[in-house]
């Protein structure tokens, strides 16, 4: 009789299990439909009548899914057909009857949402199904989770959490259990994660560590924890995914019918993977992101030549610097929730030993501070459970009539501010449908070996929607990568002309010849010039002969480029020869204005003197040059009017009507090709025709 009550208690407790776990799933996906609630209306976010993704990066995983799809992949066209994602999302286009941009929609609520799982799990194997549960809510939708796998946000995050908090509970039941069974999860789940995102392999080498560090303080005489490290060590070997899976099921098998328990037997097998891990890979991949995150520098040299270039890191945001509030409230919503849940933490690890296996996550977490926001989406799941296990603990000092009060208060006080940071975080489709309608005329008018010019921010969307190859974009955006682009955008069309044509035929023959480098210093070797300076004189000088022309190149200027126009100017405004950067042009833009008599008082202290003709700056007065006026006229006809004021004066004003704002530029801004197509639409007609000319967006055909 006591058998089977016992057997009931555990068939309700599961029942209960699966019941939360249910709701938890649901919730996570549920909140994350509010974005869609919000944009669902407004159909300049939508194409083919489903709204468009959010995140640039997940045009690149698009991109590789339709050439899967299609067939029509070919060489060196940078379609990643080979990503986890992009084959993830091809295989379920063949099964699941919804439209291609539905699917790539919504993926990421789905997949992001499966945290819940393994989360509930780890709680359910300290025996504590509230905890897990109020975890799982919480995690699911914590603020820097959410923003990285919200609804649109197609790209490789929606399982990088997922994945190492899988590891992460395979590891706790293997510890906890000591059975055999759990060594296979653990090595297929770090493969799997190695697999989807490469840069988890440093996290996957601190999972081996800590576990180390663990059997040595508590098990170092238990033969099964060294196995579990040789499961891990084999998982970390660079190899074939088949073959390590497969000595994986070997050893499981071996070990579980010859019942090995020789310590000599396991220790000799662990000090041969631990070997296997240090040649097929060892420190390199940690090195070169500690290097990259951690010691990052302004700029960044060649071999050669020695050529420097600024570097790209400086610029991405999610690789600099971040205040503690940030850090604390993308981690937990709030920075009293974020220290309590710390606290958490450290008390469920002394009350449960097997938490400190979490450590290596939660410091990748931590990381932020000092390598990036990026990484505080780690410490979520582990800060999760802190902060549930600090409820759970309340509610069991308080009567039992108000246990659940004090779990829903509890709950509801960590969740609301990540809920209102959700209502709150509107943020809208990479490009607009003006924006995509652009990209698919010309798609229509070029071919997939034609080449656009544009920053890197836009080139994903751009080879997805107009199937044309990018000389860079999210991937590729080295300093030497993004050199002749931010050079072609910032000089005179002249000069901007040739560099294009340069960077795009060179980009294609090294391809073809196999030869590796910096480009410019490729066209410094072909052109006997041992000095950046004397190349890019000569270039200007039209000494520089041009290659065979073997493709079209476009120019897409966009306006929303202008937002990030001084950035862009970065990465050319430097000397190659000493990396120093040079004297940066004058740009200034303002949205807010009012006109009070003859002055129209910009932002940031800028007012213009229209009786006098001069720019008052902090009490600084500057001639202007000239004051010009862009708008379209009733035909849709593009004008612009031109005010002389001072001829020798440094400073122009332009006034773009239709779109509100006001620039001010130096004479190195006003004369670039940016501001002279886009802006003014004056463009040298010998190199250049008039492609696409919208509001929004213009694209320039080279002619040379």
């Amino acid at each position: 009789m006591q058998e089977f009550l016992k057997l009931d208690q555990n068939k309700l407790e599961l029942k209960y299990f699966f019941i939360l776990l249910l709701i938890a799933f649901s919730f996570s996906i549920a909140i994350r439909m509010i974005w869609v609630e919000q944009f669902s209306g407004m159909e300049e976010f939508k194409w083919n009548s489903q709204l468009m993704i959010n995140t640039n990066d997940g045009y690149y995983y698009a991109e590789g899914a339709r050439d899967i799809l299609l067939k029509t992949h070919q060489e060196n066209d940078s379609s990643p057909i080979t990503s986890p994602l992009s084959q993830l999302t091809s295989f379920l286009a063949y099964i699941v009857p919804v439209s291609f941009e539905t699917l790539i929609l919504f993926m990421s609520a789905f997949f992001s949402s499966l945290l819940v799982i393994p989360i509930m799990l780890i709680g359910r194997t300290i025996k504590q199904d509230n905890l897990g549960f109020i975890s799982a809510l919480v995690s699911g939708i914590a603020w820097s989770y959410y923003n990285r796998t919200m609804t649109g946000y197609y790209d490789t995050d929606m399982l990088v959490i997922v994945l190492p908090t899988i590891v992460l509970y395979g590891v706790i039941q293997a510890v906890s259990s000591h059975r055999n069974r759990w060594l296979v999860l653990i090595t297929i789940s770090m493969i799997l994660n190695a697999w989807w995102y490469p840069g988890s392999y440093s996290l996957n080498m601190a999972m081996i560590a800590i576990v180390f560090l663990y059997t040595m303080a508590f098990e170092r005489k238990n033969v099964y924890f060294y196995k579990i490290l040789l499961f891990m060590a084999l998982a970390a070997i660079s190899l074939p995914i088949y073959t390590k899976v497969l000595i994986a099921i070997g050893l499981f098998l071996w070990f579980h019918f010859k019942s090995i328990k020789d310590l000599k037997i396991v220790l000799g097998l662990l000090t041969l993977s631990f070997i296997a891990v240090a040649f097929t890979g060892g420190l390199g991949p940690i090195l070169s992101q500690l290097d990259a995150y951690i010691f990052r520098s302004t700029v960044s040299s060649t071999t050669g030549a020695s050529l420097h270039f600024y570097n790209v890191a400086q610029t991405v945001r999610e690789a600099g610097k971040i205040p503690f509030e940030t850090f604390a409230n993308r981690i937990s919503g709030h920075t009293i929730t974020f220290l309590l849940s710390t606290l958490g933490y450290i008390l469920l690890s002394l009350r449960y030993r097997v938490m400190w296996l979490a450590l290596p996550m939660m410091a990748l977490g931590f990381l932020a501070l000092k390598g990036g926001l990026r990484f505080t989406v780690y410490a979520v799941p582990i800060n999760a459970l802190g902060i549930a296990y600090l409820i759970v603990f309340m509610s069991q000092k308080v009567p039992s009539a108000f246990k659940y009060l004090v779990l829903i208060l509890g709950s509801t006080a960590v969740l609301y501010p990540n809920i209102t940071h959700i209502i709150a975080y509107r943020v809208p489709t990479v490009f607009n449908n003006l924006e995509v309608k652009v990209l698919d005329s010309l798609n229509k008018n070029s071919s997939r070996e034609d080449y656009v010019l544009a920053w890197w921010d836009y080139g994903y969307p751009i080879r997805y929607y107009a199937d044309v190859k990018t000389l860079i974009d999210g991937g590729k955006h080295s300093g030497d990568s993004n050199f002749p682009v931010s050079y072609a955008l910032f000089e005179e069309q002249a000069v901007a002309s040739k560099m294009a044509r340069l960077a795009v035929e060179y980009t294609e023959s090294a391809f073809k010849q196999e030869r590796k480098g910096s480009y410019i210093q490729m066209m410094m070797d072909d052109n006997n010039i041992s000095d950046p300076n004397d190349f890019l004189l000569a270039l200007e000088q039209g000494l520089i002969p041009m290659p065979k022309k073997t493709r079209d190149v476009y120019f897409y200027l966009p306006l929303r480029m202008l937002n990030i126009l001084p950035t862009v100017g970065l990465f050319s405004n430097l000397d190659l020869a000493t990396g120093k950067a040079k004297v940066r042009p004058f740009f200034f833009q303002s949205q807010n204005f009012k006109q009070v008599g003859n002055e129209i008082i910009l932002s940031g202290n800028f007012k213009i003197d229209m009786k006098n003709g001069n720019l008052i700056a902090n009490d600084q007065v500057v001639p202007i040059n000239s004051f010009l006026t862009t708008q379209y006229d009733k035909n849709r006809k593009f004008q612009v009017q031109r005010q002389e004021i001072n001829p020798s004066a440094p400073m122009t004003v332009i006034y773009m009507k239709d779109m509100n704002r006001f620039l001010v530029l130096d004479a190195k801004m006003f004369n670039s090709s940016y501001i002279q197509m886009f802006v003014l639409e004056q463009y040298d007609k010998n190199l250049f025709e008039m492609s696409i000319s919208t509001p929004l967006v213009k694209v320039f055909k080279l002619k040379i």
